[in-house]
Parts: structure tokens; sequence; C-alpha cells
């Protein structure tokens, strides 16, 4: 099985911290999905299996485009593809887009999986995030939701803002907790150079939150949702049984997924390849049916074991040496055996069977554990 994700790059408004690739600028949106429905049609040869498992939407804000719009994509991807009759199909949103007609294309078009960007509760945070969504409405939009039938639902908080601190953090918990939403995603705020959020900082506008602070806030939330039937099964993710995202768990597992639209990533197992960051440059070479809309690398061996180290260490599922002696050469494989040692010692480190995960201390130093480990 493989997946499919689909990158909308348009948004309605720059939100103050986000680095991701999108445009204010509506203008070139139906080009740029008859750019899409193309570059479908090209890269038909990408994938060496064609049974997709899961779709994901993504952007941007792919609740932007229009039932018609969304349709088409489906259709040709349904013509194309085996698509699996359990397929996971989600589909990213914001709050303020989320009306009742929205919610009924999304049934009609049979997308079974929201993730909501609602990011925070808290009216002042909102507006210094500049999000175009108010706090009302991010508690609104998922009972709505609710209402009409979508029990597979994911929403997305930052933590670690200006505005962050162990009490109003709780309260936010407890509002999702009561929300009875099945998947949370959450993450550190990061300061992005190339953002407003970033510019501000460099000018000292704008101040971090110290590690300290965020580490409590992150202990804060693994135990509280833990303590509410939620499994901390990725380092930023936490899911009811039966409701992980199938399509992010294929990612970390090193399921072969293709990727849409201007700046998605794809990746076959032995390579992996990104499209232009540039709406204007990505419609115009796939107009001319030109491979200049993407830069492709082949993985080397190291580099394959460097990316399943970082992917897997942050999940349950964790490094498995069987994995690793059938995948990797046997100087790879010593030289990890030798590593790990010293975080099995200190603790943040655990190993069953033949599994290495992280331990619950461990995972305050995820990223720095997996980089020692890298060959």
């Amino acid at each position: 099985m493989s997946g499919i994700y689909i990158h909308i790059p348009f948004c309605k408004q720059a939100c103050h911290y986000c680095d991701f690739h999108f445009s204010t600028s509506l203008k070139n949106k139906e080009s740029l999905v008859q750019s899409i429905l193309s570059e479908i049609d090209y890269r038909i040869n990408y994938l060496p299996n064609k049974n997709i498992e899961t779709i994901y939407f993504g952007g941007g804000t792919p609740s932007l485009l229009s039932e018609k719009e969304i349709f088409s994509i489906l259709e040709k991807l349904y013509k194309l593809y085996t698509i699996s009759r359990e397929v996971e199909i989600t589909f990213e949103c914001n709050p303020d887009d989320l009306t009742d007609d929205k919610l009924k294309e999304l049934k009609r078009l049979e997308i079974n999986r929201l993730s909501i960007g609602l990011q925070s509760f808290n009216e002042e945070e909102l507006i210094w995030m500049h999000r175009a969504h108010n706090a009302k409405q991010s508690e609104s939009c998922v009972k709505r939701a609710q209402d009409r039938g979508f029990e597979n639902i994911t929403i997305d908080l930052i933590y670690g803002s200006k505005f962050s601190n162990l009490s109003n953090w709780k309260k936010t918990l407890d509002k999702v907790i009561d929300l009875k939403v099945p998947h949370i995603s959450s993450y550190n705020l990061t300061i992005e150079e190339k953002t407003k959020l970033g510019h501000d900082f460099k000018l000292k506008k704008e101040v971090a939150i110290d590690d300290e602070k965020s580490s409590e806030l992150f202990l804060e939330m693994i135990d509280r949702l833990e303590k509410n039937h939620f499994i901390h099964y990725e380092i930023s993710n936490f899911g009811k049984e039966g409701f992980f995202s199938k399509h992010n768990s294929n990612y970390w597992k090193g399921i072969h997924y293709l990727g849409l639209g201007p700046s998605a990533h794809s990746f076959d197992g032995a390579s992996r390849q990104w499209n232009v960051a540039n709406n204007n440059i990505y419609i115009k070479h796939i107009s001319e049916k030109s491979n200049d809309y993407f830069e492709k690398e082949i993985l080397t061996e190291k580099e394959r074991f460097n990316e399943y180290v970082l992917t897997s260490l942050r999940t349950i599922w964790g490094i498995d040496l069987n994995y690793l002696k059938t995948n990797f050469n046997s100087d790879i494989v010593n030289n990890f055996m030798l590593q790990i040692q010293e975080y099995i010692k200190q603790e943040t480190v655990v190993v069953k069977n033949t599994t290495y995960t992280l331990t619950e201390k461990g995972k305050l130093f995820a990223d720095k554990i997996a980089s020692d480990l890298f060959a």
C-alpha cells in the first residue's frame, strides 16, 4: 500500500509563525488545480505500488477549494489508482471555513477524516498568531462537524508562545478533552527566520519561551491526555485506539508516497524528490511538460539509515534491530549498537526484545538522541 499527498498552497492570510509554502492570492487557484491534475497523469509510474491506502489534502488551506475542485482531484486519483475500500482521506481545514454547507460538501465527497487547525482557544493568542478565526469558532466548528457525522477528527494545537503558562495550558487540554475528539497533534512553537515572528524576534520585539517551560507544558500534555485514554504514539501526536493517523504513521514507517502540488515531497524507497515552492513556476513547467518543477536525490545507505532512525525513534514502534540487520551493512548496525548503549544507561532509551523506544525522559531530547545515532 502507498499514500498520496496533495499540497494546496493557498491561505486567506499569513499566520505570523508559519513557514510552509502558501500564497494569499487566489488568482491562480483554477490553473493550479489543473496543473495538479496534469501532474497526476505525468507521475502515474512513480509509485511501485499503485494500491492506495491514504489520501491527504494539506497546505496551505485545502478548505479554500470548491467542491468541484476537490472532486476533480479525487476523481482522477480513483481513475488511475486502486483505492482501498478502507482508504483514509484526510482534509485539512480552518475553523472559519467549516460552515454547514462546507461540511455537507465534504460529506458528499466522502472525506472521512478532518484535520482542523485550531491552534488555540485564547482570543488574544489567535490575534497574535494572525489566525483567520476566533476563539468561539475554535470550539463551535468541532461540534458542528460532529453533528454532521464526522467522527474521525484531529485538531492542531500550538504551545510555547508568550501566552503559554501551565494554568492556561491545563484549561486548553481540558477543553480539548471535553470536545471528545479522538486525535490531537500538538507542536511546540518554533521561531522560523523567514516569518513575521522570526523578523520580530530578530528585532527583539518578541522573546522565545525557555526550554524548561516548554518541557513542563509537554510533560503536562502527555500526563493529562494519557489519563484520558489517548496513546502518545509519536512525539507530537496523540490518538485514541483505532484513530491514529494512517497517513502520517506510514511516513514514519517508511511507506512510499507521492506528493502532488508546489513544495510537495515524494518518497519511493530509493529516492526523495520535492516540487518547486513557487506556484507560478510550478504551473509554467507543468504546462510545458518540463521536469524542471522538481528536484530529486538518490538516497545513500547512510541517508536511508539516518531517516529511519529519525522517524522511527519518535514513535511507539521504535527502532527495530531486525530491520536494521536486514537493510543496512554490519558496520552501520554495529556502530548503532555501540552508540545506543549510552542512552540506555541514561534511561532515555529502553530496549524490549529487539525494539528500541524513547522513555518519557527521552522524549524531551528526541531530536538530539536521533542525531547522535546517525551513521
